[in-house]
C-alpha cells in the first residue's frame, strides 16, 4: 500500500497566512504531521504575498514542538546559476554549480539562523529541486543528513550516508505502493483549493505518514536496483511533459 508524506514549501514570514491558518487547522484536526520547508532568510519577493508574520520564528518553533518536521529550504531562495544539479528538474539553482566555499558560506549562514532561532533542520529542501554533489557533501559536514528530493519508490541511504526521501508528485494520486512525497505550495490557493485539500486528507488519512515514521522504517535501507529503474523511468516521463517557465516555477510549483 502506498504511503504519502505531505511537504509544504516556501514557508516564510510573508506567506499566505489566511490560507495557511485553514490548512493548519485541517492538519491539526486530522493528526497529520507534515514536513514544512522554511526559508531561513527569504530574499525572493515572489514569496511575499501577505503582511509578514511578526512572530514567525516563534510559530516555527511551535510547529516543531508539536512534532512536525522542519526542512531547511535553502538560504535566501534566490537563484544564482543556470544549473539543474542532481535531480535535473529545473535549469536554475541557489546552489548547484557554485564553488564549495560559496555553498558552504550559504549553508552555514542558513543553519546558523536556524540555530539562533532554536530550530532544528530535520531535512534539506532545495529551492527549485536544484543542488549538486558539492551541496550534499557540505550538508553532510554540517550535520544535515536527510534530503527531501529525488526519484525513487522508497526512501534510501546513499553511499555518502545521507537519507533520501524522494519527492515525486504535486498532488494526491491513487497509487498502489511506494512512499510518495506530495509537495504543496499554498501561496496562490483559493477556497476551492483548501476544500480539495480537506477532502484529500480525509480520503487518504490512513496512508499519510510523518518524516519521523519514514526515517524509522527506511533509515537503514540502501538504494536498490528497483529504485534506479524507477528513477530512469520517472525522469523520462517528466522529460516528455511541458515544462513551466522559471517565473511560474519559482512562485507556485517547484520551489
Amino acid at each position: 500500500m502506498a504511503r504519502f508524506l505531505l511537504r509544504f514549501d516556501d514557508i516564510a514570514p510573508g506567506m499566505n497566512w489566511n490560507v495557511w491558518s485553514q490548512v493548519e487547522r485541517i492538519l491539526e484536526d486530522s493528526g497529520v504531521s507534515p514536513l514544512l520547508a522554511v526559508v531561513p532568510a527569504n530574499a525572493d519577493p515572489e514569496l511575499n504575498v501577505a503582511e509578514p508574520h511578526s512572530r514567525f520564528w516563534e510559530q516555527v518553533r511551535s510547529w516543531q514542538l508539536r512534532g512536525w518536521s522542519i526542512g531547511l529550504h535553502g538560504f535566501e531562495h534566490r537563484y544564482t546559476t543556470r544549473s539543474s544539479g542532481i535531480v535535473g528538474r529545473n535549469p536554475y539553482s541557489e546552489f548547484a554549480g557554485l564553488s564549495e566555499a560559496e555553498q558552504r558560506r550559504k549553508l552555514e549562514a542558513a543553519i546558523g539562523i536556524f540555530r539562533q532561532e532554536r530550530v532544528t533542520a530535520d531535512a534539506f529542501v532545495a529551492p527549485a529541486h536544484s543542488f549538486d554533489e558539492t551541496t550534499t557533501g557540505v550538508l553532510k559536514d554540517l550535520g544535515v543528513e536527510c534530503i527531501s528530493d529525488g526519484y525513487a519508490l522508497h526512501p534510501f541511504v546513499c553511499r555518502r550516508g545521507l537519507f533520501w526521501v524522494p519527492q515525486q508528485i504535486g498532488r494526491f494520486r491513487p497509487l498502489p505502493f511506494g512512499v510518495w512525497t506530495v509537495c504543496l505550495h499554498i501561496n496562490q490557493w483559493t477556497g476551492r483549493d483548501v476544500a480539495a485539500f480537506r477532502g484529500n486528507v480525509a480520503a487518504y488519512r490512513s496512508r499519510i505518514v510523518s518524516l519521523a515514521e519514514v526515517r524509522r522504517r527506511y533509515g537503514g535501507r540502501n538504494k536498490h536496483f528497483s529504485d534506479r529503474m524507477f528513477e530512469s523511468s520517472f525522469r523520462l516521463l517528466r522529460a516528455l511533459r511541458p515544462q513551466p517557465s522559471p517565473v511560474e516555477t519559482c512562485t507556485s510549483h517547484s520551489s
